[in-house]
């Protein structure tokens, strides 16, 4: 029997029964012994904000000039690099796409079945809300000098109070936001 999921209009598509589930422990340990080895082959913790930082500033440098962005304080400090950290990005991406399509659970999506059942069908509310808090996440991680991969995953296994501190406040914000968002309606 094939599991089935929901697209925006409700409709049944098949997904691959042999859907595999990682698990918690298993993917930890992955992300464990992957950080072990960044640290070994380029001497840097795992993270992604600043890449993506200095890919917008790449970007806007095509868009506005690359002395616009030269004079930006942070991009100065930040410059676009095609470095460790634009590998690891672009590696994340593809590795997030080979392995949904690994699993068979690969699909396009506007609008996901439990956003809809809460807060509506509308593709437009979703991808507004869903940038507004993108925007929100950046300027946190930045503002933090790291984000979930950086400050968490790394800082954590580095034993940094900073890390350790970073995930409590990370998980129980989470579950916070998530109660709130999706808690079950009332009639």
């Amino acid at each position: 029997m094939e599991a089935t999921t929901f697209d925006t209009a409700y409709t049944a598509v098949p997904i691959s029964a042999t859907r595999i589930n990682w698990g918690p422990y298993l993917a930890g340990t992955g992300i464990g012994v992957l950080s072990w080895i960044v640290f070994v082959v380029v001497n840097t913790p795992i993270g992604i904000t600043t890449a993506i930082s200095q890919v917008a500033g790449g970007v806007s440098s095509l868009v506005v000039g690359a002395d616009v962005v030269a004079a930006n304080k942070y991009w100065a400090k930040n410059a676009f690099a095609l470095d460790y950290g634009t590998l690891f990005l672009v590696g994340t991406l593809l590795g997030g796409l080979a392995s949904a399509l690994a699993a068979g659970t690969w699909r396009l999506e506007t609008v996901p079945r439990i956003w809809a059942e809460r807060f509506g069908p509308s593709a437009a509310k979703r991808y507004a809300v869903a940038f507004i808090g993108g925007i929100i996440a950046m300027y946190g991680a930045r503002l933090a000098n790291g984000c979930t991969s950086g400050n968490g995953i790394s800082g954590g296994l580095q034993l940094a109070l900073s890390g350790w501190v970073f995930l409590a406040i990370m998980f129980t914000t989470g579950t916070i936001t998530a109660f709130i968002m999706f808690r079950p309606k009332t009639s």
